[in-house]
């Protein structure tokens, strides 16, 4: 697919896929990234704390799944992972139902040392099931030639 191909996706949304926060994966997350948080690693700890059961850490919602954006082929294979950013709202804990869609947000080329590069940026977003925003973010992949 073609950057101008891309381009006529710009605005298009995945529908919302429900994700269950389940406290086996945050604590293989964090011990995954080498935190020893307790918040994030032991249960009575994370119980006693004002969130009142295990946190998840702060880039764990890269685990969910955020859908597909109908009619949207683009192939994964041979990217390059350029830029991440997050911003929170409501803390991520265990037992959380959290829907989460994904946006084409802009597709730009341009020309570097090594050919055609084509950076393509995506909005993600994470809700709650009381309907209450928890995170957004947004990613920007390379695609080159």
């Amino acid at each position: 697919m073609t950057a101008p191909d891309l381009r006529a996706f710009i605005g298009k949304s995945s529908a919302p896929v429900r994700n269950e926060v389940e406290k086996g994966a945050i604590r293989k997350f964090a011990q995954a990234i080498g935190s020893t948080n307790p918040l994030y690693l032991d249960e009575e700890y994370a119980a006693s704390s004002r969130f009142g059961r295990l946190v998840a850490p702060p880039t764990f919602s890269r685990t969910f799944d955020y859908g597909t954006i109908p009619d949207l082929d683009f192939p994964r294979a041979g990217l390059i992972h350029g830029e991440q950013a997050y911003e929170y709202f409501l803390p991520i804990l265990a037992g959380d139902v959290l829907y989460c869609s994904m946006e084409l947000a802009d597709v730009v080329e341009k020309q570097g040392k090594s050919g055609r590069m084509t950076f393509v940026v995506f909005r993600h977003q994470v809700v709650n099931d009381r309907g209450e925003l928890v995170q957004r973010s947004k990613s920007t992949v390379i695609r080159r030639g």
